[in-house]
């Protein structure tokens, strides 16, 4: 999607160790109409998977996967981090690495939102190592849902996400790939 590799290009920064800084238009402040518009190119490259939901990771997938309902028109579902007084004693929850935070985070949801049998569709702002997506998966089969398909802002492929996740055998999309990221340089897959 040519407009959010235009806003990486303007203003992502790598700040090294394979961080890309994008926290003022996706993950800190978010650029409403931007997300708007990637969530319109993720339901349309979603439509035929059929999702009964959205599902996400706080904080930062929750813009995207926001917009992606919306153009759906199903509800969206996001795990949580830290578990609040109102869920339930019962839910589901996994453990995940977090690149950015150094240390592994628990990620939970309440079996009041995933059910079984639903066809559930995972966005998120990234895909990298795709440790955080496998653990949505978990959470997703955890509740004897479907996975229908996989989508990101961005990918970073030298992370190989991608591939930990093919076992799954569902459409995997991003609107903006990565390849590398060398000094200040961020380089497009084609």
């Amino acid at each position: 999607m040519q407009a959010l590799k235009e806003r990486i290009l303007a203003e992502g920064r790598h700040l090294g160790g394979g961080i890309l800084k994008v926290d003022a238009f996706i993950n800190h402040q978010v650029d409403p109409a931007l997300m708007m518009a990637c969530g319109e190119e993720l339901a349309q490259r979603f439509v035929s998977t059929r999702p009964d939901k959205v599902f996400t990771a706080e904080i930062s997938g929750i813009a995207p996967a926001l917009a992606t309902g919306y153009y759906l028109g199903v509800p969206v579902v996001f795990a949580r981090k830290h578990r609040p007084v109102t869920m339930p004693d019962q839910i589901f929850l996994t453990l995940t690495p977090s690149h950015t935070k150094g240390r592994e985070v628990e990620l939970m949801v309440s079996p009041e939102y995933l059910h079984e049998g639903e066809r559930v569709l995972i966005i998120d702002d990234f895909l990298a190592s795709g440790e955080t997506i496998l653990g949505l998966v978990r959470l997703v089969q955890a509740a004897k849902a479907q996975v229908v398909g996989i989508g990101a802002l961005i990918e970073k492929t030298f992370e190989g996400g991608r591939e930990k996740l093919a076992f799954l055998d569902v459409p995997i999309e991003a609107l903006a790939r990565i390849q590398a990221m060398e000094g200040d340089q961020i380089i497009f897959a084609p």
